[in-house]
């Protein structure tokens, strides 16, 4: 490269530099004008720029590497020289500079700066003005600015204010806001009052109590779409039976196999931090408490979930699993409540219990959501109901939104209506009891509050009730025809359709939520063979023949000529009040449905008129 040529390279570079500081001189930003570099007095950068009095004057660069780079390598160098020296400028600048020219501006987040600004000089603490346009105090340190008087204020970031908050909160730095407002900044001091902790000694979820938004769903969603499943809303075969279009939301395909991990999900990450540093305590051997020692365990926060001593044995290792520590207090729920609160209150612990909290019922509502997005020209969606109407409640505000035609449905048990009954009487139904907790599971709770039980009588069409019979024929339908283990909870809302409790319903599109599937081997085994008695497909009858194997054999061939498959044979030769060589036989069969049963019937009352049927 010719020397002609690096010196023009050179001296654009310095002109560079002092255009640079001449600007920065001139914005009156800086407390000391910059002088210029003894470098850059060779030539003005430009013939129309002049040069003020500080720049002309000598000035020795303190960077001797910077110098000595310039003397070897000018044109690579100098635009590094100019950012080093722009750095240093931005160094000394006061915050206030810094979040008045930053582009993300923030009036709360320049309130906060303002503040630790003021504490560092005291002697320069001046007094500020309170906003014509809204009224914000504090309730000690006195009047914070929102924005500037006279000019539109800049959104707000939501992640940036989040972050202020939580941050005072970890602090201890808690502070209360009164809020008066009289013109069109409403919104922004809502939104920013909606997430300033409030000071307390005891967190509690029912001081969240509200009725919930689909806003507020919406962002649940959001939230929780990496934790949980997006299960799928399929056609059912069962839709030919029952002449219906039938599609099941399959919410026992999640990771603990209830819906309740959309609430807790959301619920978990709503806690403070420092709260979660703590722990979490839950009593109770149901969907809830596995949920939380799930999803607990995954965020790291510390669980422990206290069950009584008759919780089912597989309870209490799947919540070891999930890794909770699990502890065994007390012969009923009662006892391991109270045992949870002495513990929480002693040990800092948030006692979690399943309230109809605005954040819990929102996670709870999003399953409504994706039933909307995935089945197209819904008429109809059916939930489980009973004591904890929660997922009821939250996901008639979602649906309702999106299609106020869209028709809501509860189910309940019949033995213990205890939804109907809070609905008429207006208030939370509480003698409402029930003996059957095992087998019903949540829905044979008692109504957990207030907000739950507004949103189901605002939002919701119709509750209907179905007996045990019903449960259980719907039990044995879904795991015929979908190949679906649910416990009751998650079979309730077919039984509508089993006991014909929604003719209106013939023709048209329902979704059904499926939205549990914890069910004990022992009680699905009972369950199932239960169902089979009451279609009339396991059947058992009884008849006196003589004792020889002849005899026997003419039965069995009896049996086999109508297709019926043995299930049990006994032979009962000493309690019986027959001629002493004869042997009453006891047959406990399997038939394809209610008709083959009767040709079973006929056929053996022809040959054993002797023969008696075991009624169920």
């Amino acid at each position: 490269m010719s020397p002609s040529i690096i010196q023009a390279l050179t001296q654009i570079d310095k002109d560079r530099l002092a255009s640079k500081i001449i600007s920065l001189n001139s914005s009156n930003r800086l407390s000391k004008p910059l002088p210029l570099p003894h470098s850059c007095r060779i030539a003005a950068p430009s013939k129309s720029a002049a040069l003020p009095t500080q720049a002309v004057q000598g000035w020795q660069c303190p960077w001797a590497s910077v110098s000595l780079l310039l003397c070897f390598a000018p044109g690579i160098t100098m635009n590094f020289a100019a950012q080093l020296i722009y750095s240093r400028v931005l160094k000394n600048r006061t915050p206030r500079d810094r979040y008045r020219e930053d582009e993300d501006y923030d009036p709360f987040w320049q309130s906060y700066a303002e503040q630790l600004f003021l504490k560092k000089d005291d002697s320069k603490v001046k007094k500020q003005d309170t906003p014509a346009l809204c009224d914000l105090r504090l309730c000690k340190d006195g009047p914070i600015r929102n924005g500037h008087i006279g000019q539109r204020p800049p959104p707000i970031n939501p992640e940036r204010l989040k972050d202020f908050v939580e941050e005072d909160y970890l602090n201890g730095d808690v502070k209360t806001w009164e809020m008066k407002i009289v013109s069109r900044n409403e919104e922004l001091l809502g939104d920013a009052l909606s997430l300033v902790p409030q000071s307390s000694s005891r967190i509690s979820l029912s001081s969240h109590n509200k009725l919930i938004r689909f806003e507020d769903i919406s962002a649940a969603a959001f939230k929780i779409q990496s934790g949980v499943q997006k299960t799928p809303c399929m056609y059912s075969r069962l839709s030919k039976l029952y002449g219906v279009d039938i599609y099941l939301k399959k919410e026992f395909l999640q990771y603990t196999g209830s819906v309740k991990e959309r609430g807790v999900l959301y619920l978990l990450t709503s806690l403070p931090q420092d709260q979660q540093r703590k722990g979490v305590i839950v009593a109770s051997d149901g969907n809830f408490s596995m949920a939380v020692a799930y999803h607990a365990s995954e965020l790291r926060i510390p669980v422990f979930v206290i069950m009584s001593t008759s919780t089912s044995p597989a309870r209490v290792k799947t919540c070891r699993e999930y890794g909770a520590m699990v502890i065994s207090y007390g012969t009923t729920a009662k006892d391991s409540q109270m045992h949870a609160r002495r513990l929480a209150q002693e040990n800092g612990y948030l006692y979690l219990e399943e309230e109809d909290s605005a954040v819990y019922l929102s996670g709870l509502g999003t399953m409504g959501l994706e039933m909307y997005e995935q089945v197209p020209k819904l008429d109809a969606v059916i939930f489980p109901a009973g004591g904890h109407c929660g997922l009821l409640a939250g996901s008639a505000a979602a649906l309702k939104h999106l299609n106020p035609r869209i028709s809501v449905i509860g189910v309940e048990s019949e033995s213990f209506p205890v939804l109907q009954q809070s609905l008429k009487a207006g208030h939370p139904a509480e003698d409402q009891a029930c003996n059957n907790h095992h087998f019903y599971g949540d829905v044979s709770g008692l109504c957990f509050g207030s907000n739950s039980l507004q949103l189901t009588g605002k939002l919701v069409d119709k509750v209907v009730a179905v007996s045990e019979e019903d449960v259980l024929i719907s039990m044995l339908r879904l795991l015929e025809y979908e190949r679906a283990t649910v416990d009751a909870e998650g079979a309730i809302g077919l039984a509508a359709l089993v006991a014909g409790k929604l003719p209106e319903l013939k023709g048209k599109r329902v979704a059904i939520a499926i939205c549990s599937g914890n069910v004990d081997l022992h009680l699905l085994q009972r369950c199932i063979a239960r169902a089979l008695t009451l279609e009339s497909r396991v059947c058992r009858f009884s008849l006196v023949i003589s004792d020889s194997p002849a005899d026997v054999s003419k039965l069995l061939e009896v049996l086999a000529r109508e297709e019926a498959r043995v299930l049990d044979i006994r032979q009962e030769r000493t309690f019986v009040t027959s001629e002493l060589f004869t042997v009453e036989v006891t047959c406990t069969v399997e038939t394809r449905d209610k008709i083959h049963t009767a040709q079973l019937r006929n056929a053996l009352l022809e040959r054993y008129p002797t023969a008696a049927w075991t009624e169920r």
